[in-house]
């Protein structure tokens, strides 16, 4: 018993030596500070201990204004705090308990906010000078200046006790408040005259002032700006040497392919739950068209975004080669609006008019009449599936591109047809009857496809074309989104050849029928696969020499219906400036690739969420 009661107190001693023990950490901020709970302890000895830090008496998970800067190791022994603010300055408390014993740590945390920067400026530009005064800091804090040339004595108070206001107020502002850490200023339209010293310190009357922040502002003459010019970019397309090659028509598909699927990664995440659908050879033919007048950076950038080689020449001939093999089941068609004070360059229309059979037309003086025309060309073009791309036609728009394409494909076997309603099971669970296709006996290849993560189902349809519809292992989004990212060009392409190995079995099918029209935001998209200079500082001297010419909207609208007759579907784009199966059921949130074997790459991509 004797022994018991020692190695109580031996504990307990223990316990009492780190709770009085107080440990001081410095660090300043943008660093990173990493500490134990118990320096000198073997961090082992308190394996499966139950660990807890406290900060501000919050637990350290929960601690609302720096949770994201405070960080735990996997077994709580460690605390991290990166990056260092003025914030983090305080008491963390750390406590251990093992069988029935207890330990306690504080540690303290000083941040020292004393610094000195040298800020490079141009000429009119917008400065902000930085002080962040620690919460231990109870005075209040003045901003002065002085050039270079003055002396302590005449520097200029900028922030005067008794208005609380910056000096100069046009220029001069507060840049949050001021707060009570946070008195950064902000100085606007920066002058020649600005450049000197900065500092910001507290000013007690009849105690010492305390330096936080010293900033040197150089100022320096703001760039000259170059005239625009075209000068070296104004020679036309390189020709394509030698035509007749098949590797052009290999690249072309292996291009298409992989631009689908970057496409439908970036619509696929920022709409993670919506229905979808996109013609990826519609955006790549209204891009690829543009392309014809993109030259230096914006060339290279545009050929990168479209997963094109950099010497790929050959690519507007190939393109025109894929719209003629692909004519009896997808009809493809381009078009040029521009304002007539636009003198477009000769090379450009001409090879339009080579590649891409787009004959250029002039905008009218009115936005109704402009509407009409492109809208009259889009619903000719789609079969009248798409009767509205552009609502209206601003004064200033100097340039239309358009694309729009059209598929009519016809199922090689039929489905019965009589009508059916059946459910639908939507990813929240809840079901909605929908009209269905149905056959007992449908011909039809199925196989799970490990490379994407789901059951596929290829359905042949006319003109060397197939719909591949790829079903999730359940109706969770989690589910959905396995599939969704596994869908690279190179998974699609392995299933394309798998399913081409397999042979179609009597197989009950149910489809629900659906009737798809999906705009999408274009603008965004371009931007994300590595498009920005096109609304910014594009370089289409190829296609207009005379002045800078900026997208300003893109857009892009594609419709696609299942029917007992087959596949039909329309897009138009513009910019403005190892299992087998008895049935195959649908009726849950799927994939939809509509493949074409002559482009070898999807014309449609799509998901179902809800019919």
């Amino acid at each position: 018993m004797g022994i018991s009661v020692l190695s109580c107190v031996s504990l307990l001693l223990v316990f009492e030596l780190f709770s009085s023990s107080v440990g001081v950490l410095q660090g300043v901020p943008g660093s990173t500070l990493v500490f134990p709970c118990l320096p000198g302890q073997n961090q082992q000895s308190f394996a499966g201990a139950k660990i807890t830090w406290k900060y501000n008496d919050f637990l350290v998970p929960d601690y609302p204004e720096s949770s994201k800067q405070l960080k735990l190791s996997k077994d709580g022994f460690y605390l991290e705090i990166s990056p260092v603010s003025v914030a983090n300055e305080g008491e963390y408390e750390c406590v251990i308990k093992q069988n029935d014993m207890e330990w306690q740590k504080v540690h303290i945390v000083q941040v020292d906010v004393s610094s000195s920067y040298i800020l490079k400026v141009n000429e009119g530009s917008t400065v902000n000078l930085p002080c962040d005064r620690p919460p231990s800091s109870k005075d209040l804090v003045h901003w002065y200046s002085y050039d270079k040339g003055m002396t302590n004595g005449t520097r200029k108070q900028l922030n005067p006790a008794e208005t609380g206001e910056m000096v100069d107020g046009d220029r001069l502002e507060w840049l949050f408040g001021p707060l009570e850490k946070d008195m950064t200023i902000t100085l606007n339209g920066v002058k020649m005259e600005d450049a000197g010293i900065y500092y910001c310190e507290t000013a007690e009357e009849g105690r010492d002032s305390s330096n936080f922040n010293t900033i040197e502002l150089i100022v320096e003459a703001a760039p000259t700006v170059l005239p625009y010019s075209c000068v070296g970019f104004m020679t036309p397309w390189e020709s394509c040497q030698d035509e007749t090659s098949r590797s052009w028509e290999a690249m072309l598909g292996e291009s298409l392919n992989e631009f689908s699927m970057k496409l439908y990664a970036h619509l696929s995440q920022s709409q993670p739950m919506n229905n979808l659908l996109f013609s990826p050879i519609s955006i790549s033919g209204v891009l690829t068209h543009l392309l014809l007048g993109a030259r230096g950076k914006t060339r290279r950038d545009m050929e990168t975004a479209l997963c094109l080689s950099h010497d790929f020449f050959c690519v507007h001939s190939e393109m025109k080669k894929l719209k003629l093999k692909l004519q009896d089941t997808l009809k493809m068609a381009s078009q040029i609006y521009y304002n007539p004070n636009m003198k477009l360059s000769e090379s450009f229309t001409n090879q339009s008019m080579q590649f891409y059979d787009a004959d250029p037309v002039k905008l009218t003086n009115s936005s109704e009449v402009n509407v009409e025309m492109i809208n009259s060309w889009v619903a000719k073009q789609t079969n009248n599936k798409i009767k509205e791309l552009v609502d209206s036609v601003p004064a200033h728009t100097e340039l239309l591109l358009l694309n729009a394409v059209f598929f009519n494909g016809q199922w090689k076997m039929k489905f019965d047809a009589k009508s059916n309603m059946f459910p639908f099971v939507k990813l929240n669970g809840d079901t909605v009857k929908v009209p269905v296709l149905y056959s007992a006996k449908y011909k039809l290849a199925v196989k799970y496809v490990p490379a994407v993560k789901a059951q596929v189902a290829m359905f042949p349809l006319s003109g060397a074309s197939s719909l591949f519809i790829l079903l999730p292992p359940t109706t969770k989004l989690s589910d959905l989104q396995l599939v969704e990212g596994k869908m690279t060009d190179k998974a699609v392409s392995q299933m394309v050849e798998q399913m081409n190995q397999v042979s179609p079995q009597a197989t009950e099918v149910t489809l629900p029928k659906i009737k798809l029209d999906i705009r999408t935001e274009m603008n965004t998209l371009l931007r994300k696969i590595g498009l920005s200079e096109l609304f910014d500082s594009a370089n289409l001297c190829g296609l207009y020499p005379d002045n800078e010419l900026l997208l300003t909207e893109a857009r892009h609208r594609a419709f696609l219906s299942l029917t007992e007759e087959g596949v039909e579907a329309g897009a138009a784009t513009s910019l403005s400036f190892s299992r087998s199966f008895s049935s195959f059921s649908a009726l849950r949130p799927f994939l939809m690739i509509l493949w074409s074997d002559q482009a070898k790459a999807p014309l449609f991509v799509g998901r179902v969420t809800e019919p």
